[in-house]
């Protein structure tokens, strides 16, 4: 099956009551690796993830992906900051993107099950989701996107208001599916997070995309004034 990638945005622009929160942005995501999106608040992280998967559409420009745009939507997946859960069990939401997908039920529990017991959480299938802690309602939100292995995959802040323990736990997960292959490009506030997991570092300031490149010429040589405060935890707009 042909890759989904690159994504191509080219002049793409997001406005709302007749404001501009985002853009112009030229930018191309290539095949391999997790970009970390950075910036300070109200920079357009959220905003650009939207867009790139199509949760939000431009008021200018056009994304591009490799293939057709309903083979796209099929091949990625999106975490949000605040965990969306089914009201049913936890196996039950696990196995619910594959049901959607077409996986009979019978499998589907099998494979939900196998995904249980990998998050720590197997005595725990027959549990309503809502009921579990928020490090696991956000380990389970991951896992039901990871578990249709998706091409793609977005989370924005996933990690955010979760103890040092559980965002181990995440970030353990998503090094496993970037080094199975997975691309992911992840939204997020937490600098020594972006250092330890990025390839590649996506840097917005204003809603402008101001500065991208490798994460590790990014962090100890970033080529802009704004980047380099923003690094030393100046307050930048």
């Amino acid at each position: 099956m042909s890759s989904i990638l690159p994504l191509s945005l080219r002049k793409v622009s997001l406005s709302r009551g007749g404001k501009r929160i985002l853009g112009p942005i030229d930018f191309e995501l290539g095949g391999r690796g997790l970009s970390v999106v950075i910036g300070p608040n109200g920079a357009g992280k959220s905003t650009l993830l939207r867009l790139m998967h199509g949760l939000e559409r431009p008021s200018e420009g056009a994304l591009a992906w490799a293939v057709p745009l309903k083979n796209a939507r099929k091949a990625q997946a999106f975490v949000f900051q605040s965990p969306v859960m089914l009201r049913r069990s936890l196996v039950e939401n696990l196995a619910f993107p594959l049901r959607l997908s077409g996986r009979p039920r019978t499998e589907a529990a099998k494979v939900a099950m196998d995904w249980a017991a990998r998050l720590g959480l197997s005595g725990q299938g027959d549990q309503p989701a809502w009921q579990l802690s928020r490090g696991e309602r956000q380990k389970l939100a991951l896992a039901r996107a990871l578990i249709t292995e998706p091409e793609i995959l977005f989370l924005d802040e996933p990690t955010a208001s979760l103890d040092g323990h559980a965002t181990r736990e995440i970030e353990a997960l998503l090094g496993v599916a970037r080094d199975r292959g997975m691309r992911i490009v992840l939204a997020t506030h937490d600098m020594g997070q972006a250092r330890r997991l990025a390839d590649e570092v996506v840097f917005l300031l204003g809603g402008s995309l101001h500065e991208t490149g490798p994460a590790k010429a990014f962090f100890h040589g970033p080529q802009t004034a704004a980047a380099a405060a923003f690094l030393r935890g100046d307050i930048v707009t």
